[in-house]
């Protein structure tokens, strides 16, 4: 899941090199920690959230054809 949402969010930004994720396991939901440079937070997050949802649904997706437990992402500033 943390490859998945690198590759994503590697497309949108324009400082690739910059976004760094981090997995957080606990019993029931895997945490990802996504952080990228300040200037490309508004690509990520987008106009009224429409790109963070978007990347949100893309990975609950995701978790659910694997079969894993479900997947938050959260986006630090």
């Amino acid at each position: 899941m943390k490859e998945f949402v690198e590759i994503i969010v590697k497309k949108l930004v324009d400082h690739p090199d910059e976004v760094k994720v981090v997995q957080v396991d606990s019993e029931k939901t895997t945490i990802l920690e996504l952080s990228v440079k300040e200037g490309d937070l508004g690509k990520v997050i987008g106009k009224k959230g429409r790109t963070a949802r978007a990347i949100r649904t893309l990975l609950t997706a995701a978790a659910a054809k694997q079969g894993q437990k479900r997947a938050i992402l959260e986006i630090i500033e």
